[in-house]
């Protein structure tokens, strides 16, 4: 099973060099076919200058430059659109996921032939880094709530770091997010929609270099629109966009 990555990267110069590197290192150690799908969003720094010369170290890796418009949500859905393996993991350019993690993740959908693999940083064996205390007690509440309203068991909705199989990408367009709250929009479209996944724990550091892109004044309710429409295709749409049973 091919892996793809997603990675958007939005002034990431300093960043890119060591996550790349490190991600490539891994999964070359395990054996797993793969390639590296970096979004440019329209850097304005040496970003595309550094994957240019980046190419000539990892020879799995491929970037894409994102006019626009631009966005976390619009850089991962132009990689989301590009990418060529049987199933992608979207991880952050900032150093935060580890690889180590996403081989986990990744036995973890070939063992259990799940559509989806999820990321818990706040369950046994989880962990976080130097997370900013006033962004996460908000994460807590907002998982939360997530919790509540949707009847979802899974306690860490808005961690980015997902895989999913190339049939659970296509059974959950069209997509709509365009910034972060696409981070929601991808794992609780795919509960919705019937889609199988597994937890397993994961890790999250916070970044060495540059200044986070989430701004959480502009996205409450950003979030709270996915939210809720995710509640109505729940409640509402009498399972019309459902996962469709394979054929044998």
């Amino acid at each position: 099973m091919k892996l793809s990555v997603v990675i958007p990267a939005y002034n990431e110069e300093e960043s890119i060099p060591e996550t790349l590197k490190s991600l490539y290192n891994t999964l070359q150690k395990y054996g797993i076919e793969h390639e590296i799908c970096v979004t440019n969003d329209n850097s304005k720094d040496n970003t595309e200058a550094v994957l240019q010369a980046l190419q000539k170290e990892i020879p799995t890796l491929v970037y894409f430059t994102n006019k626009g418009p631009n966005g976390f949500g619009y850089a991962v859905r132009y990689g989301l659109e590009r990418y060529t393996g049987d199933c992608v993991a979207v991880m952050m350019a900032d150093m935060s996921d580890d690889p180590e993690d996403l081989v986990k993740y990744y036995n973890t959908m070939l063992e259990k032939d799940v559509d989806a693999v999820f990321g818990s940083r706040f369950m046994k064996g989880g962990k976080v880094i130097d997370y900013p205390q006033v962004k996460l007690y908000i994460n807590r509440i907002a998982n939360l709530i997530i919790r509540f309203l949707l009847g979802i068991k899974y306690n860490d909705t808005t961690n980015a770091f997902k895989l999913y199989k190339r049939e659970t990408i296509e059974g959950i367009k069209p997509f709509m997010s365009p910034h972060f709250n696409l981070t929601v929009e991808l794992p609780l479209k795919a509960y919705v929609r019937g889609y199988s996944f597994a937890v397993v724990p994961n890790s999250w550091t916070n970044r060495k270099y540059g200044e986070s892109k989430l701004k959480i004044k502009e996205m409450g309710s950003r979030y709270f629109f996915i939210l809720l429409y995710c509640m109505i295709e729940k409640f509402f749409s009498r399972g019309d966009y459902m996962k469709k049973p394979s054929r044998k």
